[in-house]
């Protein structure tokens, strides 16, 4: 290493920052992580700048800039904007024996500013000496992907529990407690959104002399895949795929979604597509909850959004009745790609007012008409699962009102290589999705924006 990381005490000390323009403003917001602080010397400020001092966040210095305004400072950075003044200023901060930053001049640079993942009051410091700084974005990327958001709120409570645990847990007991609040399944629970449930089951743990010996019966997640691409997924859906110890994926499924996954983790094909189940869904919903019982972190992984034609309230109701915690994390749901792939909007101010999503395949395998009944003028109406049953949107209530030429898009495989889109009428849909040979996995939508008013009147039969 040419340089030794380490992190600075910023409590109760003064940072100086040299520059009044964008430079010196972003090593302020740098800084403003921080409780240090902060003094901004320049004889003026752009507006950000102007608004912290306004604030009271920082302190201004207008005035000639010696080696005085740098002495006992934590640290210095200098920007401002002009490569040789910033080395003169350095000269006179390094006289003050400050530590200093000088903007895109690293020879310069007695310290460097890493990528922060902040969790505070867990941080995490990535640095590469400015060889790869854009290898350094990308493991920040990683890691703002595998550390919960909440994580820091769950760090702070244990520094205050510290004292609690010291006089109440015997010694031998105590890394056992570290070990299941931060690897276990209060993690888990404070990771979920249950904070003051982790927080209750951690002050017990503490009362009781050290962590529980027989953990809870195991958890089950409702995972949205989104609708393919592995970077569509959310931050929570990718930390829960690697807490997992079992994972029930179905067809819709995309691999490199599973990659995601932790490499030991079991996974389950479970089949299901329109029409043929390789698994019945009372015999997932009997596995999940038997898995979770065993004590597993299980992960019920579902294309697009659990709650949106997903089966989650068969599979909630089953754990509900064994006493199992369900998480449930929300996934994109295919038609929002759909829609962004075609460069069009689902809603347009005063042309589409309305967003009907329906399932265009009911349970028993039937039409199911409840879109087009809810279709009327100034709406899009958008049908999963709806390809098989195209010729049948054209003989419902539908088409009583709206017009033949209504535009319909489809969208095959949104967010996948194999992704397709097709255009064509409300009139023409049938025999489109025949002569494209369009497969099942495909959402359908039909939009009759105001502009198309016919001169007859639509009712909406809802």
């Amino acid at each position: 290493m040419r340089a030794f990381p380490m992190f600075i005490k910023t409590t109760g000390r003064r940072v100086v920052v040299v520059g009044g323009g964008e430079q010196a403003a972003q090593k302020a917001r740098l800084i403003l992580k921080t409780d240090a602080e902060i003094v901004l010397a320049a004889p003026s400020l752009d507006d950000e700048l102007t608004a912290l001092v306004n604030k009271g966040r920082a302190f201004h210095h207008a005035g000639p800039i010696t080696a005085k305004l740098f002495e006992e400072s934590a640290m210095v950075f200098i920007g401002s904007g002009c490569p040789g003044i910033d080395a003169a200023l350095r000269a006179v901060a390094k006289a003050a024996g400050a530590a200093v930053n000088v903007v895109d001049q690293p020879d310069l640079c007695d310290i460097t500013t890493p990528a922060l993942v902040d969790r505070d009051p867990v941080v995490v410091a990535i640095g590469t000496e400015g060889t790869a700084p854009v290898l350094a974005r990308q493991i920040k990327t990683k890691l703002e992907q595998d550390l919960e958001q909440n994580l820091g709120g769950l760090a702070a409570l244990a520094g205050r529990l510290r004292g609690a645990v010291a006089a109440r847990v015997p010694r031998e007991k105590r890394r056992p407690l570290w070990a299941w609040v931060f690897g276990g399944g209060l993690r888990q629970m404070w990771a979920s959104g249950s904070e003051s449930q982790a927080a209750d089951a951690l002050k017990a743990a503490i009362a009781a002399g050290g962590a529980p010996t027989d953990e809870s019966a195991g958890t089950i997640a409702l995972v949205g895949a989104g609708p393919g691409a592995r970077d569509l997924l959310t931050l929570r859906a990718v930390q829960r795929l690697q807490e997992a110890e079992v994972i029930f994926y179905d067809r819709l499924v995309d691999e490199e979604v599973l990659e995601l996954a932790r490499r030991d983790a079991e996974r389950v094909y479970v089949g299901k597509h329109v029409g043929a189940h390789a698994w019945p869904q009372d015999k997932i919903n009997a596995r999940i909850v038997a898995d979770a019982k065993m004590g597993r972190r299980v992960v019920r992984l579902k294309s697009g959004d659990p709650s949106v034609f997903g089966r989650a309230g068969e599979e909630l109701a089953a754990a509900g009745r064994s006493g199992i915690a369900v998480e449930i994390v929300p996934g994109v749901t295919a038609v929002c790609p759909a829609s962004a792939a075609l460069g069009g909007t689902l809603t347009e101010g005063g042309f589409v007012n309305r967003l009907v999503l329906s399932t265009g395949t009911s349970q028993d395998g039937q039409f199911s008409a409840n879109g087009t009944r809810l279709m009327c003028l100034g709406t899009t109406a958008v049908f999963y699962m709806g390809v098989r049953r195209a010729h049948c949107i054209l003989e419902a209530p539908l088409t009583e009102c709206a017009p033949p030429d209504a535009p319909v898009s489809i969208a095959v495989d949104v967010s996948k290589p194999s992704e397709a889109l097709f255009e064509t009428t409300l009139e023409a849909l049938a025999a489109r999705v025949d002569a494209e040979a369009i497969p099942s996995v495909a959402v359908l939508m039909v939009t009759w924006p105001e502009s198309m008013a016919m001169d007859r009147s639509c009712v909406s039969t809802a």
